[in-house]
Formats: structure tokens, C-alpha cells, sequence
């Protein structure tokens, strides 16, 4: 009677040479948790750009070529919205005002309906590279 026993990346395979010929496979359970920590970090890298900020959205109230506006827009916002982070970005020759950090558009866009009460026209959601922390259990803490 000959026996196989083969040991590869925690899983055990046992084989004899019986007329059945059975083969019993005995896994490993903590193969189970790492695929399920690479799946996490699979999502969440897909959610990343190369610079390590997440892929998101912004509410772009104006796009000017004057600097000063531009900078009296971005206080009013950081005034009026405290709890959102504004930016102002130049891409020559037009100086952009941004505010929020959302994952999904939909949030953007119900923020977008309250700045429109104060900015009416030329306001809307852009897909942007956003400042997002992940919550407690979003977090993938390696062991």
C-alpha cells in the first residue's frame, strides 16, 4: 500500500492507493482569514489612486480667473460650512473652488442642493482624489 502525503501553502492532502482511491483534503482555517483580509485590501486598493488618496467626489462652486473671488468664495464656504473642508486649486488660467470629501455621489449631490440656496448657478459634483480616513471597522489591521 502506498501512501502520498504533500504539504503546500497549509493544506494537506492525503492520497492512498486503495481501490477507491479517496482522497481527504484537511485545510488550514486561518487560510480563511487571510483571504478574507486580502479581499478587504483588494477593495479598498481599488477605491485608492497612486497617490494614496481615495477616489471620490467634490462640489465645484466656481471656476474663475480671478484669484481674489476665488479666495472670498472659499471663505464664505469655510465659514458657513465648518464641519467641510474647501480647496482652491489653479489650473491656469482658472482658479476652482472645492469643498467636501464624499465616497459616494449621492451624498455629493444632497450637498450640492444646500449650496445652491447660496451659490444658484455653476455649482456641481466633480470626481476628484478626496481626503477619507476609513471608520474603526473599515480598518484592516495586519496581524
Amino acid at each position: 500500500m502506498m501512501l502520498l502525503i504533500l504539504v503546500a501553502c497549509g493544506e494537506q492532502i492525503l492520497a492512498s492507493d486503495r481501490s477507491a482511491d479517496s482522497v481527504i483534503l484537511s485545510k488550514d482555517r486561518r487560510l480563511d482569514i487571510l483571504t478574507v483580509k486580502q479581499v478587504q485590501i483588494n477593495k479598498r486598493t481599488a477605491m485608492m489612486t497612486s497617490s494614496g488618496l481615495y477616489k471620490g467626489y467634490r462640489i465645484q462652486v466656481v471656476s474663475t480667473n480671478k484669484r481674489d473671488l476665488a479666495f472670498k468664495i472659499k471663505a464664505e464656504l469655510l465659514s458657513r460650512f465648518p464641519d467641510q473642508k474647501s480647496y482652491t486649486m489653479f489650473q491656469s488660467p482658472y482658479f476652482k473652488v472645492r469643498i467636501g470629501n464624499f465616497i459616494k455621489k449621492d451624498d455629493a449631490e444632497r450637498f450640492r442642493k444646500q449650496l445652491m440656496k447660496f451659490y444658484p448657478q455653476g455649482v456641481y459634483v466633480v470626481e476628484d482624489a478626496i481626503e477619507y480616513t476609513p471608520k474603526d471597522e473599515e480598518e484592516i489591521i495586519p496581524q
